[in-house]
C-alpha cells in the first residue's frame, strides 16, 4: 500500500483510526473507547475536536455512548462499497479494501457477454468478454460478490487480465488506461434492490433452494475513458444485512 499525506480533518483521522480497529476486530464489541480528555490528550487535540470524533463513530454506528460509562463498541456489519468507491480507494491508498477487508476467490475467464452486460458495454449480446469474479469478506462474512466485465480487447494488451489471480500491479482500471494511454474520465453508478435468484445465493454462498427472503442491495458501475470507450462494467452483489453508505461534506 502506497504512503500518502493525510491530509483529513484531525477529528476524522481519529475517528479512521478507530474505525479501522473496530472493522478488524483488534476492538471486540463491548470494549471502550477512550475518555474524550484522553484521546485530546493522546493526539493532542482540543476537547472539541476529540468529541467531534466520537460522535462521527457514533454517527456511522460503530459505537453507542452510555451515559456515565463511556463510548462502547458495537458488533454491526460494515456496509458495502460500490466500484466507484472502490476505485476511489484504490487510487488513494492503492488498495481497493475497505477496513477490515479481503478478498479470495478470484476467477476470471473469456464468456459470452450477456444480454445486460452487452447493452453496458455496447457490444452485441454473445461477443466475448472478460468477467473477474472476486469475494470481499470481512469478519461477519461476504461484503459482497463482485464482478467486472471487460471487453475481450484489453486482455489482449494486458494478458493478466485473463488470469484467475489477483492484480497485484493496479487495478483493471489503471493497468488499461496505461496500456491503451486513455485515462478514465467518468463513470456511471446506480444502485437498486432486488430479490436474491438462485444463481445470486450460490454466488454469496447461500442455499440456493432456499435464499434469504429479504432484498439485498446490488451495485453497478460503468467506467468510461477519455474517447468515449465503456472499458469495465462492474456488478457488486451484497451480501445479506449489508447496507449501502455514503458520505460527503456538506459547505455551510
Amino acid at each position: 500500500m502506497s504512503e500518502q499525506a493525510d491530509n483529513r480533518a484531525p477529528y476524522a483521522q481519529i475517528a479512521a483510526h478507530y474505525a479501522e480497529l473496530i472493522t478488524s476486530g483488534e476492538l471486540v464489541p463491548g470494549s471502550l473507547l477512550p475518555s474524550i480528555k484522553n484521546l485530546a490528550q493522546e493526539w493532542k487535540v482540543s476537547t472539541a475536536t476529540a468529541e467531534k470524533a466520537l460522535r462521527k463513530l457514533r454517527t456511522e454506528g460503530l459505537v453507542r455512548g452510555i451515559h456515565g460509562i463511556g463510548t462502547e463498541v458495537l458488533d454491526r456489519p460494515s456496509p458495502m462499497s460500490s466500484g466507484s468507491q472502490r476505485q476511489d480507494r484504490g487510487r488513494r491508498s492503492g488498495s481497493s479494501w475497505g477496513s477490515g477487508e479481503r478478498s479470495d476467490s478470484h476467477q476470471a475467464a473469456v464468456v459470452p457477454a450477456p444480454v445486460d452486460v452487452a447493452g453496458a458495454l455496447d457490444i452485441a449480446p454473445g461477443s466475448e468478454v472478460i468477467r473477474r469474479r472476486r469475494v470481499y469478506r470481512d469478519r461477519h462474512g461476504i461484503v459482497a460478490h463482485s464482478t467486472s466485465w471487460i471487453p475481450v480487447r484489453y486482455g489482449r494488451l494486458i494478458p493478466q487480465l485473463m488470469e484467475s489471480d489477483r492484480l497485484t500491479s493496479g487495478t483493471s482500471l489503471q493497468l488499461i488506461a496505461q496500456a491503451t494511454g486513455h485515462p478514465i474520465t467518468h463513470r456511471i453508478d446506480t444502485a437498486s434492490a432486488r430479490l436474491l435468484t438462485p444463481e445470486d445465493a450460490r454466488l454469496l454462498e447461500l442455499d440456493p433452494a432456499h435464499p434469504p427472503a429479504d432484498p439485498v442491495v446490488v451495485m453497478t458501475a460503468k467506467f468510461v475513458d477519455s474517447e468515449s470507450n465503456v472499458v469495465e462494467y462492474g456488478v457488486d452483489l451484497g451480501g445479506p444485512g449489508r447496507t449501502w453508505r455514503t458520505e460527503s461534506e456538506v459547505t455551510p
